[in-house]
């Protein structure tokens, strides 16, 4: 990608209503866009590209877990809902609209009783099962009062997956493999997180488990062990004093968590609500045993950026990078630095296959490109300054701002092979650093 093509309108001001990090630098950096301040947001090229590949993340984890992808309508009937009796439980946060027809109809804040609709109508025997159904789709919930930008909108991209089970004892044996899977995801993504037992809340279920981003901007107060990994909300563990002390004998201590995904042991909640049932091995019908699980991953590009900023804008993970490289020249019209920039962005692409940005913009000088580098956060910088005609080039890491020299023969400017050399270099260095993500 040519940064002269590049729609990516970042700012200096800080917007009015922005108090965390997340917010205002997603902003700053042009990768969001507030839609009239009601808790809505665009997602630009490089916010959607971040998205994206976040997304792949989870999508990856969980096809290679044995989970199957479905995409289920955003409009879900209102009888679904009035089956399982929680269309007056969710109140307000509920939009709710009449279609021509005078048909009722609400935007899905969650899909248990669609999924479940879905399976009533395809499996009808033991045989079929287990199965774990999941989608990666917008959600709509009529906040009282968004705030915090992507960490409470009222739109939001979620990742929500169900599993349906012969068996509790195989439901049981399901939701701690999601729960395995779901702590690779976010190791994946770079993120310090702590599982915790939870409050099932409004979804229901007798066990719940939330995976919480540690930051001190979060909303859920924990409690958390430093020596072994328990943790726990304050909802569940109502009677926490401070210098109480773990199972292991360690302190515990309270901090703040952001919630970023949560799995629940759901039973017979809906499918019995629903009259769900399949053929058991007796030939009696049997209602489902489920489990439910969930990732905000819109969410999860604000919760990276909470435990990943500094004064000077975002700095995104390995996986959640918009680019790897960022070549800066420092004078697009400067003959020299701008064919080697041109050479190096081609090698890097199409030989290396690195994702790679190239900031050929004629009209900035080289102090507002660097800005713009630092704000959007790309993990590094190839910077190709007055050193280009000693031989010489700067690598820079954003999260320290590092540099690194690499050097040329000058002389062997216009050999394809030296630019060879020299990208090669330079990939060599990336993966030594792990800072070169799986290809998306």
């Amino acid at each position: 990608m040519r940064f002269s093509r590049l729609l990516l309108p970042t700012s200096k001001e800080t917007p009015n209503d922005a108090t965390l990090a997340s917010h205002i630098y997603l902003i700053r950096a042009g990768l969001i866009q507030s839609v009239g301040g009601s808790g809505l947001y665009n997602f630009l090229p490089l916010g959607k590209k971040i998205l994206d590949k976040v997304r792949f993340v989870v999508k990856d984890e969980l096809d290679k877990a044995g989970c199957l992808e479905t995409s289920l309508s955003f409009v879900t009937p209102m009888s679904l809902w009035e089956e399982s009796g929680r269309s007056e439980e969710y109140g307000k946060e509920l939009l709710r609209f009449k279609d021509r027809k005078e048909n009722d109809y609400l935007l899905s804040p969650t899909n248990e009783e669609a999924m479940v609709n879905l399976v009533r109508q395809t499996v009808k025997s033991y045989k079929q099962l287990p199965l774990n159904l999941y989608q990666i789709n917008l959600k709509f919930r009529d906040e009282i009062r968004p705030r915090f930008g992507l960490m409470r909108g009222r739109e939001f991209l979620m990742k929500d997956g169900y599993s349906f089970h012969a068996s509790f004892e195989d439901m049981q044996r399901e939701f701690i493999h999601m729960e395995e899977t779901y702590k690779t995801i976010f190791t994946r993504l770079g993120l310090n997180f702590r599982v915790v037992e939870a409050d099932s809340g409004q979804i229901g279920g007798d066990g719940s488990k939330e995976f919480m981003i540690l930051a001190a901007s979060g909303e859920d107060d924990i409690v958390v062990c430093d020596k072994c990994d328990y943790g726990a909300n304050v909802e569940v563990a109502t009677d926490f004093k401070e210098g109480d002390l773990c199972k292991c004998g360690a302190v515990l201590r309270l901090t703040k968590g952001i919630e970023a995904g949560h799995i629940f042991q759901l039973g017979t909640k809906y499918s019995k609500s629903l009259n769900a049932t399949f053929l058991n091995e007796e030939g009696k019908a049997q209602a489902y045993e489920m489990g439910t699980y969930g990732i905000g991953v819109s969410r999860l590009l604000a919760g990276i950026i909470e435990q990943n900023h500094d004064d000077r804008g975002c700095v995104w993970t390995k996986e959640s990078a918009p680019f790897t490289l960022d070549i800066i020249v420092a004078n697009a019209k400067d003959g020299m630095q701008n064919n080697l920039g041109e050479q190096l962005y081609k090698n890097f692409r199409d030989k290396h296959h690195v994702d790679v940005l190239l900031d050929d913009r004629t009209k900035e000088r080289f102090g507002p490109k660097m800005k713009d580098f630092e704000l959007v956060g790309i993990p590094y910088a190839l910077v190709l300054g007055k050193g280009v005609k000693e031989g010489s080039i700067e690598l820079i890491e954003r999260k320290s701002m590092e540099k690194t020299v690499f050097n040329f023969n000058v002389e062997k400017i216009d050999n394809v092979e030296e630019y060879d050399a020299l990208a090669g270099k330079i990939v060599d260095y990336l993966e030594s650093k792990d800072v070169l993500p799986r290809v998306f």
